[in-house]
Parts: structure tokens; C-alpha cells; sequence
């Protein structure tokens, strides 16, 4: 049975907000694990883990863009 997980907050914006803080929380985790990487000298793990760090950066600006995006639009 699959069970459907709902919004705790029924405002429109709320999932981008929450996938915004995601993303920005996971370019600073990744930093975390690129550094644990590179003391053990996994070269691999550490160029892998920046590629995930990279892609969550750019959801990052591009959720921080769509979130003014909509605020704006909002006001008028």
C-alpha cells in the first residue's frame, strides 16, 4: 500500500521554500563529505560528491530566482 505523504503547510509556495532549503543544505553537507573524502584520499567519492554539491548549488539559485519570481507577482 502506498501512502500518500500531503503538505504540512497548504500555502502554494511552501514546496519550493522547503526544496530550496534542500538544496542549499546539501551544498553545505557536501562540503562536509568532499573534505572526509579527501583526508582519506578518495579522490573519486570527493569529485563525485562536488558534481552533487554543483547541481544542488544551481537548484539553489535557480529556487532563490523562481521564489522572488512569484513574492514579486504576488505584491502587484
Amino acid at each position: 500500500m502506498v501512502r500518500e505523504i500531503s503538505s504540512p503547510v497548504r500555502d502554494k509556495n511552501y514546496d519550493l521554500i522547503h526544496a530550496l532549503q534542500m538544496s542549499l543544505e546539501h551544498v553545505y553537507r557536501m562540503e562536509i563529505y568532499i573534505s572526509d573524502a579527501e583526508e582519506r584520499g578518495d579522490t573519486e567519492l570527493a569529485t563525485w560528491f562536488r558534481k552533487i554539491q554543483e547541481n544542488n548549488r544551481k537548484a539553489g539559485e535557480q529556487g532563490k530566482q523562481m521564489l522572488m519570481d512569484r513574492l514579486q507577482r504576488e505584491k502587484s
